[in-house]
């Protein structure tokens, strides 16, 4: 099957396909007489692997390292778990660190009164690369007064 039809089956798009290719993920495809790249059924299941792969959030390194181990009939499945564990908690770091923003986020929108007025916490808190992350923006009143500081 060509590209197109290779990209429909697996979900992976024709230009991702050549980019896995050209970085050595997943091995060239045979080719035809005319130079079009013709891919088998095992070439397809592969890259639905890599798909599923990318949905759950592994890297293209971490994804070769779990195509090796698929390949490898001989592998341990304590391998592949030390793979899917780090995964997890690079996952949940990052969660964690969503939760934070989100919390910075929400704080600095419950500070901007959201009116008229031009002053904004919110902008005035971007705009202050030494404010330290952790600081909680301080409720001011006055001219002045609704700058964070």
């Amino acid at each position: 099957m060509n590209i197109g039809d290779a990209a429909r089956a697996s979900g992976v798009s024709a230009k991702m396909i050549r980019y896995y290719e050209q970085s050595g993920l997943i091995p060239a495809a045979e080719r035809t007489a005319a130079g079009y790249r013709d891919y088998s059924e095992t070439d397809v299941h592969m890259l639905r692997f890599v798909r599923r792969a990318r949905d759950l959030g592994f890297s293209v390194a971490e994804i070769d390292e779990l195509l090796g181990l698929w390949r490898d009939r001989s592998r341990q499945s304590a391998d592949v778990k030390r793979i899917a564990l780090a995964r997890i908690e690079d996952l949940r770091r990052k969660i964690s660190e969503m939760e934070q923003m989100a919390d910075t986020l929400q704080t600095l929108a419950s500070c901007c009164s959201g009116d008229n007025r031009p002053d904004c916490p919110i902008l005035a808190d971007l705009g202050n690369p030494t404010e330290d992350a952790d600081q909680k923006p301080k409720h001011r009143r006055g001219a002045i007064g609704n700058r964070l500081q």
